[in-house]
């Protein structure tokens, strides 16, 4: 697919008549960016109106052995030309989707409690193709509610690693735990249809070694319920235990 054809998709994806002030959240994240330690995540403000990126952390470079000013001169276009070609329409598909069940199916004042994650594969400077995952917060909305200033949380993972590109949107609840919402998977499944959104919040806390207790009060479920959850999850997915299924899923994570 052609940049000039991404570029209009994507401005239609995020169209928008607004030019919102990033004044105030560029200089907490920049004051913040200086006291964060080197590491595989970089993170930038998106500006999906002009295209650009209004902010770049120091990570970006050690990251990618990218040189971050061509990043902020090119903008997006630029990024967009380093995603590896397969990865392209899967990619836009991903945004489509998440934005058109964003303005559909999530109120507009839950919106700012919502975050977003997706992934795809982008050239280094050494001409590799690494995994990166992609998670992003709106900070800013027009005016019918639409997200186009984000802060992107970018985790680069070894280019060996095979990764579906998939897409999910999460949402706060009255805890303060993000609980799903959206999930698409646009390529080959790893987890079937027969997966509910309840039971993908269950197995990503299962992930991250929490007990049926925890995952209970997490989730605002009784036990019993929380284990009924799990053994439905090992009966879709036709394995013998929980630990089969956490060590299946640690290594990829990104789909939940």
């Amino acid at each position: 697919m052609k940049q000039s054809q991404i570029k209009d998709l994507y401005r239609f994806i995020f169209k928008s008549y607004e030019k919102p002030s990033l004044k105030k959240h560029i200089e907490k994240l920049i004051e913040l960016d200086e006291y964060l330690p080197y590491s595989s995540t970089f993170f930038c403000v998106t500006n999906t109106q002009e295209l650009t990126f209004e902010y770049v952390s120091k990570n970006y470079k050690s990251c990618l052995g990218l040189d971050a000013s061509e990043l902020k001169v090119h903008g997006m276009r630029y990024f967009w030309s380093r995603i590896h070609p397969e990865d392209v329409d899967a990619w836009l598909s991903a945004l489509n989707n998440l934005m058109e069940f964003t303005l559909s199916e999530i109120p507009e004042e839950r919106r700012k409690d919502a975050n977003y994650t997706w992934n795809f594969r982008l050239k280094n400077a050494d001409d590799i193709y690494v995994n990166i995952v992609q998670n992003t917060t709106p900070l800013v909305f027009d005016s019918a509610g639409k997200p186009i200033i984000g802060l992107a949380h970018y985790t680069v993972l070894d280019p060996n690693i095979k990764m579906e590109i998939t897409a999910s949107a999460k949402l706060l609840n009255a805890k303060k735990e993000y609980e799903t919402i959206y999930f698409n998977n646009f390529s080959q499944k790893l987890l079937d249809d027969g997966i509910s959104n309840r039971e993908r919040d269950v197995i990503r806390l299962l992930v991250l070694n929490h007990t049926s207790k925890e995952i209970s009060e997490k989730l605002s479920i009784s036990s019993h319920t929380v284990d009924t959850h799990r053994r439905n999850i090992l009966k879709k997915l036709k394995i013998s235990s929980t630990g089969e299924l956490v060590g299946m899923l640690k290594m990829n994570q990104h789909w939940l």
